[in-house]
This record gives C-alpha cells, sequence and structure tokens, in this order.
C-alpha cells in the first residue's frame, strides 16, 4: 500500500497532462504586467531642439537621454496649445482648451479653470485606487468667487479635482505671488503678515520700474511690477513675507517634496504630476547650476531641468519601482527666448536651435509651438526605439484609463484618444491621424501630413479688421517641408478647404469617438 499522501501526488500527476491536452491553444489567460506607478513629468517651455537625446550639440542632458535610453522617443509627440495655462487644462480634463473660454495664460488672481465634478486624469486614477499628487507648478486657478482668498482655503484646487495632495507654484514665477501651496494653504503664511495679491500698487512699493538698477536679473519687456528677490513680475502683492520663496530653491522643493511622497506611498500604485517650472522665466536656477552651460541662464535651467528628472529616476531606483513605474516626460508648448527678461537666452544661444528643425515656437501655431520632446518608459514593457506615431498631451487621460482599466464617465474627456500601445512601444501601434495646435493667435490643424495654420482676425484700434498673415489660411506639406517654409494653399486649394472644413467640425463638437 502506498501513503495515502504519495496516492494524491500520482493522481495529480497522472491528471494534469489530461487535463492541459484538452485545452485550446491560446486557452490560458495571457499574464498581464501589474498596474504600474504612473509619472507625468512636464517640463516649461522646452523645445523639440533643448535636448541632447533629440539632436542638440551645444547642451548634454544625460538624465532626459536616460528616458530615451531606456524607452520610446517620439517624434511626433504633441501638447495641445502652444502656452501653459491651456496645454495644463487639457492634459488634465482631455478636452481642448479652445472648448471653455477663460483657459488663456492665467492672471495671478485666477480663481479655478477647472470645476469641482470636473472628470480628470488624476480623478480617474483615484477612483481606480491610485495615490494621487500634483507637485509642481499648477498655473490653473485656485479657489471661487472674484479672486482667491490668500489668507484662507484655497479652495476649489486640485484636491477637489482628484488629487490626495498638492504641492505648488500656485501661478508662474514670473506672476506673483512667490509663495508655495500644501493642499488649501500657503505655506508658512503669518496671520499677522497677510498677502494681497492685485492689480495696482500698494503703498506705492518700489517696482522693476522705478527701481530698475536694483534689479538683479533686468526685464526686457512688461515684467516690471513687484520686486521679488532682485525680479520684478506680473503683478502687484504685498504682505506674506514668511512665505516667501527664492527662485533658486523651486527646483529642490519640488525634488525633495516628490521624493517623500513617492516613498511615503510607493506599497499603492501612485500617480505623480511632477510640474516642474523649468526653462520659464523668471530663469534663475541654484546657484550650483548658474553658468554651468554655454547658452546663459536658459541653457543653466536646462541642465537643472535635466538634474531633476534624474533625481526622481533615482528615487525610483532607490525604491525598487523602476520597473514598476510608467514614466512619461512631455512639454507644455514650445521654446521662446526672450520672454520678458535679460538672461543670456538671446546674446548667448550661439549654434543652439531650441526648436529643432520646426518654424515658430511658444505662442505659436506652428510645429514649434507643440511638437515637442515626449519620451515614455517602463522597463520591462515599453521596448526601446523610436517612434513616428502622433501622440498628444491631450490623450494621456483616456490613454492612462485604458491602462488600468478604469471606466470613464459618459461624455468624459472629448478630445482624448486612446494611443496606449503607441505609447506603450508596441510594433505598428497607430497613433492619431490629425491633432490640433493652438497657438495664442492661430489655430493649427495637422491630418496626416498636410498642416493648416487658420489665423483668427484681428482687431484694430477696436474698429477696423487686419489679418494677422498674409492670408487668413496657411498650407503646408509636413513630409517635404518639415519648417513650414513653403505656404502651398494656392497649389492645392481643394485640400486647403477639406482641412478648413475639419476644423470647423472639430471647433464646433469634440473629435473622440
Amino acid at each position: 500500500m502506498f501513503p495515502a499522501h504519495q496516492i494524491t501526488t500520482l493522481l495529480v500527476s497522472l491528471t494534469l497532462p489530461v487535463i492541459f491536452q484538452f485545452l485550446a491553444p491560446g486557452s490560458l489567460p495571457a499574464a498581464q504586467p501589474p498596474r504600474p506607478n504612473i509619472i507625468v513629468i512636464m517640463a516649461d517651455d522646452l523645445g523639440y531642439g533643448d535636448l541632447s537625446c533629440y539632436g542638440a550639440s551645444e547642451i548634454e542632458t544625460p538624465n532626459i537621454d536616460r528616458l530615451a535610453r531606456e524607452g520610446q522617443l517620439f517624434r511626433q509627440g504633441y501638447c495641445s496649445a502652444s502656452t501653459c495655462t491651456p496645454t495644463r487644462f487639457s492634459f488634465l480634463t482631455g478636452m481642448y482648451a479652445f472648448r471653455q473660454p477663460g483657459t488663456g495664460i492665467a492672471p495671478p488672481n485666477a480663481t479655478a479653470l477647472i470645476q469641482p465634478g470636473t472628470p480628470t486624469i488624476a480623478s480617474v486614477l483615484d477612483d481606480a485606487g491610485y495615490e494621487t499628487a500634483v507637485i509642481g507648478k499648477w498655473h490653473l486657478g485656485l479657489g471661487e468667487g472674484k479672486e482667491p482668498d490668500w489668507n484662507g482655503d484655497l479652495k476649489p484646487g486640485p484636491c477637489e479635482i482628484g488629487f490626495d495632495h498638492c504641492y505648488l507654484l500656485p501661478t508662474t514665477n514670473d506672476r506673483v505671488p512667490q509663495v508655495y501651496v500644501d493642499d488649501h494653504r500657503v505655506v508658512n503664511l503669518d496671520p499677522n503678515d497677510p498677502l494681497w495679491v492685485g492689480k495696482t500698487n500698494p503703498d506705492g512699493q518700489p517696482t522693476g520700474l522705478t527701481h530698475r538698477d536694483t534689479l538683479k536679473m533686468d526685464w526686457s519687456h512688461g515684467h516690471n511690477q513687484t520686486i521679488h528677490n532682485g525680479i520684478s513680475r506680473i503683478g502687484f502683492y504685498s504682505g506674506g513675507h514668511a512665505a516667501r520663496w527664492r527662485d533658486e530653491d523651486l527646483a529642490d522643493k519640488w525634488v525633495s517634496h516628490s521624493a517623500r511622497w513617492i516613498e511615503t506611498h510607493k506599497d499603492k500604485p501612485f500617480f505623480l504630476f511632477f510640474s516642474s517650472h523649468d526653462i520659464h522665466v523668471p530663469r534663475m536656477p541654484h546657484e550650483r547650476f548658474q553658468k554651468k552651460s554655454k547658452l546663459g541662464y536658459r541653457g543653466d535651467a536646462i541642465l537643472e531641468l535635466d538634474w531633476q528628472v534624474g533625481e526622481v529616476l533615482n528615487t525610483l531606483d532607490r525604491l525598487n519601482l523602476t520597473k514598476k513605474t510608467l514614466v512619461i516626460f512631455c512639454s507644455d508648448n514650445g521654446p521662446v527666448l526672450d520672454d520678458g527678461y535679460v538672461d543670456g537666452a538671446v546674446t548667448q544661444l550661439g549654434k543652439h536651435t531650441p526648436s529643432g528643425v520646426f518654424r515658430g515656437g511658444k505662442y505659436s501655431a506652428y510645429e514649434g509651438g507643440c511638437c515637442t520632446p515626449f519620451l515614455t518608459r517602463w522597463p520591462g514593457t515599453i521596448p526601446v526605439g523610436e517612434s513616428q506615431a502622433i501622440v498628444n498631451t491631450v490623450d494621456l487621460a483616456t490613454s492612462m484609463a485604458e491602462l488600468v482599466k478604469q471606466p470613464i464617465p459618459e461624455e468624459a474627456f472629448p478630445d482624448s484618444l486612446n494611443v496606449l500601445n503607441a505609447l506603450l512601444g508596441k510594433p505598428d501601434a497607430a497613433g492619431r491621424t490629425e491633432t490640433v495646435e493652438q497657438g495664442t493667435s492661430a489655430l493649427g490643424l495637422r491630418v496626416g501630413d498636410w498642416k493648416l495654420v487658420a489665423y483668427r482676425n484681428k482687431k484694430n484700434n477696436g474698429k477696423t479688421f487686419e489679418k494677422t498673415s498674409e492670408g487668413l489660411y496657411e498650407l503646408y506639406q509636413l513630409d517635404k517641408d518639415a519648417g513650414e517654409s513653403k505656404n502651398v494653399i494656392e497649389e492645392f486649394p481643394q485640400k486647403a478647404e477639406e482641412l478648413i472644413n475639419r476644423l470647423e467640425e472639430i471647433q464646433s463638437a469634440p473629435t473622440r469617438d
């Protein structure tokens, strides 16, 4: 007699082969990778030609290059607009910003542009069980009513649209106030020194106009109101002195706060929107980066941005999260040199080409305004290589919902397409066939290799109208003319009419199926 446990083992060994021979090939469920952590790193004003992995020869960006070396580099990665507020709005909501009035470049006292109850990439991932945070630049308004309550609770804000935590630069650095916001409150605010933000100069305080000779960075246009940290800004504010920070310390704050947050939430899936301020003006990187490039403060800020990316990657390495984390790197719009300050960006440019082969940059509807660096990395899942797929930051909301298999609310993310397979570098994965590029005075529409630029008519002295271009519409063949140097609208009027009609359709109705 065999012992009972040996009989059981014998029966199992005889039965399993019989069971498996009746299973059809492929009937066993394929192993699915676990839901990854997701980090979106969004640079500010970074151009297609600003990184060494995209061909820059005058500056080295080894940490961002590491993302390219270990993942997918997109040759046709877009943001949805060529300025910061509308791109960030579209990234979060999956909706082109031109659909909502008031989503231009937000002023210092802007209140929340995304209202509670609006589905966002953060709210969908939060519903899927993710811990969610945004750390860095916000510039989408805080609070409600006529203006934010800087001395009280800044609600609504990120924490009302899906983020569990936020640590913010509330506007953008060239706009007041220069304070941090932790969830709903200004950090280190002394109630005996209340913070006031407005459009008029309180008590005749020094400005960039009246005390220009005291500035450590001169202004070139605008940016000449309240002086803080030796730099004049857009807008006025007073009080809140204990809460104010130095420009030079911003990058370190984003890195240290992000590292702590990641470590605290490493045991659950998390979504981090790491929203760097670099390389936006005023470009005043930490002293350890100043004069380290040959491209002036703009180049130094690129080095500081690259360091921030490296620190995020090092945190993932240290916590053994690298293979568990999808990292997406992008920019909120294309490059600009003189954006209001005298910082060497123009005079020390040398051979550097911030937009690469493209025409235009920030504010523009040409390719240089919205075709920017775009990288994805998820070791073990995303293969190494380059992609020609057209992807857009507006697509991240739907694509990340698909990644984690979380249903999205009906009518949510109307302009956001599922381009997940392209983001994951799957062979022959389709991206977009068309994308809108929102400039400040024009809209661009790319369909395949054709590109329409549609200018708005501009009021002149409030009475007459003038065109902002030699023609209201321009047409380009990007496969033959990536730099958009030859307007072929007279050669292909039917193609122009086709794209004009398609742009009107998109403007009147959402694009998602």
